[in-house]
């Protein structure tokens, strides 16, 4: 079994609304959780290099949003940041 992290990411917290899937917040906070759950498994299966590539496609797609929201809105973007425990 994957290894998850100490603190698990609760997507309600970062949804506007109940039925909110398409914020930049969650969008954020759901491939956080993704890029998580992508590096346990890479832990245990060091030469699974499509799962690797995936991760890297993931981790871009997470940097785009980061910068657009960076633009948008700072003060939500810090809010993301220290929520997710991320560094920038």
């Amino acid at each position: 079994m994957v290894d998850l992290p100490k603190k698990e990411i609760q997507l309600d917290e970062f949804s506007r609304s109940e039925k909110d899937t398409g914020s930049t917040e969650f969008q954020i906070a759901l491939l956080t959780k993704r890029i998580n759950l992508l590096t346990g498994h890479l832990k245990q299966h060091a030469h699974d290099y499509s799962t690797r590539r995936g991760l890297l496609k993931t981790v871009g797609k997470r940097r785009k949003l980061l910068k657009y929201l960076s633009q948008k809105d700072v003060a939500k973007y810090n809010e993301v940041l220290s929520k997710l425990s991320l560094r920038r």
